[in-house]
């Protein structure tokens, strides 16, 4: 049996906003990690404290750490898109996957020319971010973290509960809390000193990449919540029982060394605040048309 070809009967809706992020994301995501001049951040390295290096190399092992994962852990909503049939979607998330591979590339190079040849385990913050490893009990259990077992469900789960999961997990709170928290320390410890400027190079071309991604988790869950509106509690609920934000101090940094002088109070009302922003844009789905919140995403700004 021939399958139906979904763009010989309805063409593409090219005003939609996966469509249009698609489109963004051929124009703006094509950034090589190997063009990115790393010369300057050698030289800066050599000169960092012992602790600085660790608080370093803390966050960027954790960053790769959890690229990776959402690089392989994302398959199964890009093939439970195309299950449905939503085409411009299946499209934006093939751009989506393509760019997690390049970031966790990147922080791997970044390693690399550093010279850090240690073995990098220890530096896994377990108890910060649990979601994104295994349960240290019992290692044979390859799906026993909350994002593996979340994004494999909807290899079989077409719920609208099992999409929620995994928009709420990934999008709002691990690219939305997590990672924004991590680039706000890099701009504060790096940035504003003049330090690491290829590292800096990189993760600006990243978080360009990831506001696409947050975008999208956004949409769905938008899309979602205007199909079936009993979710919006259930979204709501699922995002104060997996808030990062929720810990002493943010989910990134609890292990490590305030070297630079940061702040970890600062850090965690900065992850506070990303928190309460993404509920309450979740929220403006609540009262408004999917025509209207369409409207409302300002794609020129990504």
């Amino acid at each position: 049996m021939t399958r139906h070809i979904i763009t010989l009967s309805k063409g593409l809706d090219m005003q939609s906003v996966p469509y249009r992020l698609y489109q963004k994301a051929k124009r703006l995501g094509t950034w090589n990690p190997e063009d990115i001049d790393l010369t300057q951040d050698v030289n800066d390295w050599v000169h960092f404290t012992g602790e600085q290096k660790r608080e370093i190399l803390g966050m960027i092992v954790n960053f790769l750490a959890g690229e990776e994962a959402v690089t392989v852990d994302l398959l199964p909503l890009l093939i439970a898109v195309a299950r449905e049939g939503r085409l411009e979607e299946e499209m934006y998330l093939t751009t989506f996957l393509f760019e997690e591979a390049k970031h966790t590339e990147f922080f791997r190079l970044f390693i690399n020319t550093l010279g850090v040849t240690e073995d990098l385990t220890p530096y896994l913050n377990r108890r910060g971010i649990p979601m994104l490893y295994l349960d240290d009990t019992d290692a044979t259990q390859q799906d026993s973290n909350t994002l593996t077992r979340t994004m494999n469900r909807l290899l079989t789960d077409d719920s609208p509960e099992a999409f929620a999961d995994a928009a709420v997990l990934y999008n709002m709170l691990i690219e939305g809390v997590g990672a924004e928290t991590g680039y706000w320390f890099f701009e504060q410890a790096l940035e504003k000193r003049g330090l690491m400027p290829g590292l800096m190079e990189g993760i600006r071309l990243i978080k360009k990449d990831e506001s696409r991604h947050i975008s999208y988790g956004t949409y769905l869950l938008h899309r979602l919540i205007q199909e079936h509106p009993h979710l919006y509690e259930y979204i709501m609920q699922r995002m104060d029982e997996w808030n990062p934000a929720e810990q002493p101090i943010p989910s990134m940094i609890a292990n490590y060394p305030d070297a630079f002088g940061v702040g970890l109070e600062r850090r965690f009302a900065f992850a506070q605040k990303q928190f309460a922003i993404r509920k309450q844009i979740i929220a403006r789905a609540k009262d408004k048309s999917l025509e209207e919140i369409y409207r409302q995403f300002n794609l020129e700004s990504l």
